[in-house]
């Protein structure tokens, strides 16, 4: 892979036509966390934040990320998506380590084209949902470490990230 697909012989932006490429069952798995104070991640664990269930919501929004992924991203396709998942895990710390929420977006389809872009899409919008739901608490927040994990299906075949 030495040139980017997404420019023609021109170099004029352009969506890749995937016409021509197999269906297949395509999956992408994104992870990333916010890391936060120990009170902060007490309040989220509790259910007791001001705004209500933090994770429910900020599982919910990265669903729905995940399915506009192609509004905010220009050139990818709309995808059918098959599956997304959200899950969290929570990470308590003694200092001098952080307190975070870890987050992993999983998302399936079936067709021609990957679906990398709609699981980073769906990492991110779930970060920065419980960043806007608990910053009256804690300004001070930090997204960190989102990554494609694993990418599954199509010519190209697997890619599983290192570590």
């Amino acid at each position: 892979m030495n040139t980017l697909t997404h420019f023609d012989d021109q170099g004029q932006a352009h969506m890749v036509d995937v016409a021509a490429k197999a269906a297949t069952h395509r999956i992408g798995v994104a992870g990333g966390r916010i890391e936060m104070l120990p009170a902060t991640l007490a309040l989220i664990e509790s259910g007791s934040a001001k705004k209500g269930d933090v994770l429910g919501i900020a599982r919910v929004a990265g669903i729905m990320a995940a399915k506009k992924t192609s509004d905010l991203i220009p050139l990818c396709h709309p995808l059918a998506l098959t599956r997304v998942a959200i899950e969290f895990e929570l990470i308590h710390a003694d200092a001098p380590e952080v307190n975070a929420v870890y987050c992993t977006a999983t998302v399936e389809t079936v067709g021609p084209t990957g679906v990398e872009m709609e699981a980073l899409t769906a990492l991110q919008v779930a970060l920065l949902t419980i960043y806007d739901m608990c910053k009256a608490v804690d300004r001070g927040m930090t997204i960190t470490d989102c990554k494609l994990l694993q990418k599954h299906g199509g010519k190209s075949g697997s890619y599983v990230a290192a570590g």
